[in-house]
């Protein structure tokens, strides 16, 4: 089976909610090939991250994005963060070569949506969700 190292920005009511879908994948799709490994959950608050990473099951706590950005054992960034920062966030993953899932909304406006999904295109990233 396939490991895809999973980072993820953002660690509240969302947050929680991706890190269990993360782990329930094996018993709702048993057929899979692809396996989500919690490699790494970013935020701000050293002691908030610190907790979600402890309490959620994820390997590592970082406190910048950048620093998820730059991992290569980190295949996708999940990005669970306000709704104002998801394109920002979304394109410079695409940038980084990283798959990308974002919490809805995508961007604050149709011209938001549409740069991001441009700046997936452009990377040649083969999924953003």
């Amino acid at each position: 089976m396939r490991e895809i190292g999973v980072g993820m920005v953002g660690y509240s009511f969302m947050g929680r909610a991706h890190s269990n879908a993360y782990r329930q994948v094996p018993f709702f799709y048993p057929d899979i090939p692809i396996k989500p490994v919690l490699k790494a959950i970013c935020g701000r608050t050293k002691s908030a991250v610190d907790a979600a990473a402890a309490n959620l099951g994820w390997a590592q706590a970082v406190y910048d994005f950048d620093e998820l950005l730059e991992r290569d054992d980190i295949d996708l960034i999940d990005i669970n963060t306000p709704n104002n920062t998801h394109v920002p966030m979304a394109i410079k993953a695409a940038q980084a070569g990283k798959h990308v899932i974002c919490e809805k909304p995508l961007g604050m406006t149709v011209a938001e949506t549409e740069d991001a999904l441009a700046a997936v295109r452009e990377a040649g990233v083969v999924h953003m969700l």
